[in-house]
């Protein structure tokens, strides 16, 4: 069954999550870059002089195998991170044309 990984985070931390998806097996994704948002413990990053930061966004199609994987992956860098914001989302896939 084909799921869809939505991983958020904080662009400052954009090479440590990029790196530890490519060892975690991430091969296909698509990346938002410069998306405002606001987390809980992460903040509120608009990009601007009050709400300084802006967010990355990861959509990676994948069986429901490799998403658990990815999530593992996130969990295990969210320790190491702590406060500089990541999240992770598997959602279902319907169809896929």
């Amino acid at each position: 069954m084909m799921k869809m990984v939505m991983i958020a985070y904080n662009e400052a931390i954009d090479t440590e999550v990029m790196e530890v998806l490519k060892n975690c097996g991430l091969k296909n994704y698509t990346k938002l870059t410069g998306v405002f948002g606001s987390g809980t413990t992460s903040g509120i990053h608009e990009g601007n002089d009050i709400w300084p930061g802006m967010n990355n966004i990861l959509y990676i199609a994948c069986e429901e195998k490799v998403a658990r994987q990815m999530l593992i992956c996130v969990k295990e860098l969210r320790k190491k991170l702590g406060k500089e914001g990541i999240k992770a989302f598997i959602l279902p896939v319907e169809e896929v044309t």
